[in-house]
């Protein structure tokens, strides 16, 4: 009996010394977690670069004003770097003839983007003032905010403590952004894959309030739909025939802009959703949001409320993208330049 409860008592200490060990590498692994998947918080360079979203907004207020256009551009270049390997700032890197690797920026999709100067300028100011300490990706989250504020549209939190990627690929680019030819079952998959859902679809899609396009984004909605000549008959016949006559007058045009919300390009307001209850919007993934039941009834719900309602909604999916698949704590690193991994 007594040698049974010695065993026993053994057995007992033993495992609670495994336990105890379990407890502490647990703990350390919770801790390396901690420290490479940190959340991302307000005012996150308080301490370390206190004027760094002055510098900013200071920056943003001084020369969007002169080019308005730009605010569209930037929130654009926010969307696509989101959509590849997160909010990284992976869309600004370089390619390089040593790696023989095309980066986002070669892609199809990222052609037409403008801005990449603007960051850079930023980043040159915030590094100034606190060298190898704010992120591209962070800069590239509150530059998007700011200009579309600056413009008269709405605000939204931007939580910091991004730290920029070191890979960027031109194909993921290519197979991971929503494309303009999209339909809605492409959508509702590659923001599904982003942590997204239809709400966010439509809310974000509100962005095309502001903006221009290029013809050859929709010009086969114009011209050869399915491959034989033909139009697409989800837009509006008015509409395709008033853009073929003064716009986009031939089906290759790859140089002439189309304003996204003709009339207030340049305000971010509900109208946008007001022309896709009319099948004017100028996308096929415009469209493609009139053609489920579930974005349908999100349109009717932006229309009927009030602007002030939208913004607050808008924000909200604006915080949430700005989230998806960040690099924080100890994850890929602070970028000296923007276009470039440091080293």
């Amino acid at each position: 009996m007594l040698w049974t409860k010695e065993r026993k008592r053994k057995e007992f200490s033993s495992k609670h010394t495994a336990m105890g060990n379990f407890g502490v590498v647990l703990l350390a692994v919770l801790a390396f977690l901690g420290s490479s998947h940190a959340d991302l918080e307000m005012n996150f360079y308080a301490k370390s670069c206190p004027k760094a979203e002055e510098i900013v907004l200071d920056f943003v207020k001084l020369h969007i004003p002169n080019a308005p256009s730009l605010a569209a551009a930037l929130i654009r270049m926010h969307f696509h770097d989101c959509f590849v390997r997160g909010c990284d700032a992976s869309v600004l890197l370089n390619s390089t003839t040593a790696s023989g690797n095309q980066t986002e920026k070669a892609a199809t999709p990222n052609l037409t983007i403008r801005g990449f100067d603007f960051i850079d300028r930023v980043k040159s100011l915030v590094e100034a003032e606190c060298p190898k300490t704010v992120s591209c990706a962070d800069i590239i989250a509150l530059v998007a905010r700011d200009s579309i504020v600056t413009t008269g549209g709405p605000s939204w939190r931007v939580p910091t403590g991004r730290r920029d990627g070191l890979i960027s690929n031109a194909t993921e680019a290519l197979n991971n952004i929503p494309a303009p030819f999209n339909n809605f079952s492409t959508l509702q998959t590659k923001f599904a894959n982003k942590g997204l859902d239809l709400k966010d679809l439509v809310l974000l899609s509100g962005a095309h309030t502001i903006g221009v396009a290029h013809c050859s984004s929709f010009s086969n909605r114009l011209y050869n739909f399915t491959g034989v000549g033909d139009e697409d008959p989800a837009l509006d016949s008015e509409y395709a025939a008033n853009l073929k006559a003064r716009k986009c007058k031939t089906a290759n045009d790859t140089t002439t802009i189309v304003e996204m919300d003709p009339g207030s390009f340049r305000t971010f307001d509900l109208d946008y959703y007001t022309l896709l209850t009319k099948r004017r919007g100028l996308f096929q993934s415009d469209a493609a949001l009139t053609t489920s039941s579930t974005t349908k009834a999100y349109i009717t719900q932006f229309l009927k409320g009030s602007l002030k309602d939208f913004y607050a909604e808008f924000a909200l999916a604006m915080e949430k993208m700005g989230r998806v698949e960040v690099k924080t704590g100890s994850g890929g690193e602070i970028r000296q330049h923007c276009a470039v991994v440091n080293g």
